[in-house]
């Protein structure tokens, strides 16, 4: 049951993304948004340093997303790096869910990967099912966030940091990822 509400909710929101091609403007845009987002990651939380130097690879993602009561959406785009071959692979993503809360809130995902399985997986396929309690108010760097969430996929380790938001939810949700041609 719960597969057919997330594959639904997919068939409605995934024609709603761009399906632009990728530009150059775009890689350069990604690269940047991941030294940002990595240099945050690395204030916050310095052992990441080290998870990422030994992880098979790891993936940075700038998204959005909004809650609406009963359901919530959202997407984004962002860079994977292969840490073995040295080689980037854009991605976009949608996410979608349902549970209770009201909101929006624009967030980084930095996603490691410590087995190798995991990181072709994410490639080929780009699941992810996840619950998440939120509770954010943040406007620049005024305010702060209390976040719970747990992936369902083991192998990994996933850290979100909230740029700007004001949510309250507690959602079931469903990311998934595709290569950006």
């Amino acid at each position: 049951m719960f597969k057919k509400i997330i594959t639904s909710f997919f068939m409605f929101i995934l024609p709603l993304t761009a399906n632009a091609e990728l530009s150059d403007m775009d890689m350069r845009e990604m690269q940047e948004m991941r030294q940002e987002v990595l240099m945050v990651l690395y204030a916050n939380n310095p052992e990441t340093r080290k998870l990422i130097t030994d992880a098979e690879g790891y993936a940075v993602f700038k998204n959005q997303i909004t809650n609406l009561v009963f359901l919530s959406a959202g997407t984004g785009k962002g860079v994977v790096h292969d840490t073995k071959s040295g080689e980037d692979i854009y991605m976009k993503m949608a996410t979608g869910g349902f549970g209770l809360g009201l909101g929006a809130k624009g967030y980084s995902t930095i996603i490691i990967f410590h087995k190798r399985a995991m990181f072709d997986r994410f490639i080929s396929k780009g699941w992810d099912f996840n619950t998440q309690v939120d509770a954010a108010a943040k406007i620049n760097d005024m305010g702060g966030e209390v976040i719970a969430n747990g992936s369902f996929l083991s192998g990994i380790t996933v850290y979100n940091i909230t740029d700007n938001a004001v949510l309250i939810q507690a959602i079931l949700q469903g990311s998934k990822h595709w290569k950006w041609k």
